[in-house]
């Protein structure tokens, strides 16, 4: 089944010489594509893997059993959580 094609409406400039505009052209003409189509088949894959590797969190393996450690043996709460915790159920009953 093919994917219904969502509208392009927003734009984005981009500067390039002389040059970079003819090979892209050409390139997007040998693979029968606009350029736009050629542009964005390079380069959301490549930003896609960006924004992944941005919001991806690697820990090590000490890292790793520290947090399941604290995730199954949580520490008693601080003063200063308790003292948060208290001002934020305060402050859900002025709202109500």
């Amino acid at each position: 089944m093919a994917q219904p094609q969502s509208n392009r409406d927003d734009r984005i400039e981009l500067r390039t010489t002389r040059d970079e505009k003819r090979l892209l052209t050409a390139a997007a003409a040998h693979e029968r594509l606009d350029v736009t189509s050629f542009i964005m088949r390079a380069a959301l894959p490549a930003a896609r893997d960006v924004v992944e590797q941005a919001e991806r969190l690697s820990l090590s393996k000490r890292d790793s059993l520290r947090v399941l450690d604290l995730l199954e043996n949580p520490p008693a709460p601080t003063p200063a959580l308790l003292a948060a915790a208290r001002r934020r159920i305060a402050r859900g009953r002025k709202r109500a």
